[in-house]
């Protein structure tokens, strides 16, 4: 989704505006706020509806005629930045910190097999299929992933590493991913290539079906 940098003064000042009223704001208050027409407001209101980020809410009671007004609505909220990589990468620091290198990929692969779990996987022996399926979950959390094909093999390219910065101090945290990615689809994944460690993507090989006592992710080839 595009962020709020890329809409123009006029949409950024609205949507804010918005922000700081969650039980709505009508449309002459929008006028006054923005010092523009009716006609204006009304344009953009309609634009940015349009795209899912502002909706109509139930007008307050005035003993009068009521006013159409209206609020962000959840993916318009999704617009403003949230630093979770940020965040994230505290944690994990943390993680590791506390529970030393062993307790931390083990919070680490419980973390990603637990986010992996959360959708069913896909119910398919076509490996390309799977590959789509799971570069369309990695992309949601923003990844930049596409699946491939290389050789006849099934692959993922992901182009955003999420925690470069943390992986680049410990290659440990790319266990998340691979427990996240098997857990989500029920296959072995291969970690064939990594930014961190000088390759152009972050490059998985759709693997075997997993079976309930292969070793966890990271193991036996799994992790790079």
């Amino acid at each position: 989704m595009a962020g709020l940098r890329h809409l123009g003064p006029t949409q950024q000042a609205l949507l804010r505006h918005l922000l700081q009223h969650p039980d709505g704001v009508g449309v002459e208050a929008l006028c006054e706020r923005l010092r523009i027409s009716h006609n204006a407001v009304r344009q953009h209101l309609t634009a940015l509806g349009g795209k899912g980020w502002v909706e109509r809410c139930t007008p307050k009671p005035t003993g009068g005629r009521p006013q159409a007004r209206y609020r962000l609505a959840a993916a318009g909220h999704a617009l403003f930045p949230r630093n979770y990589g940020l965040i994230a990468g505290a944690l994990m620091e943390g993680a590791f910190e506390r529970l030393g290198s062993e307790g931390g990929r083990e919070l680490l692969v419980a973390l990603g097999r637990q986010l992996g779990s959360a959708e069913p996987p896909p119910a398919t022996d076509d490996a390309s299929a799977v590959a789509t399926t799971l570069a369309e979950r990695l992309d949601r959390m923003g990844y930049e992933a596409v699946a491939t094909d290389r050789g006849g093999e099934a692959q993922i390219e992901a182009f955003n590493c999420v925690f470069h910065s943390l992986a680049a101090r410990n290659p440990d945290v790319c266990r998340f991913d691979l427990a996240f990615m098997e857990a989500a689809s029920g296959r072995r994944i291969h970690h064939v290539e990594c930014i961190v460690r000088g390759g152009h993507v972050c490059r998985f090989r759709i693997g075997e079906a997993k079976r309930d006592d292969d070793s966890p992710a990271g193991e036996d080839g799994a992790a790079p």
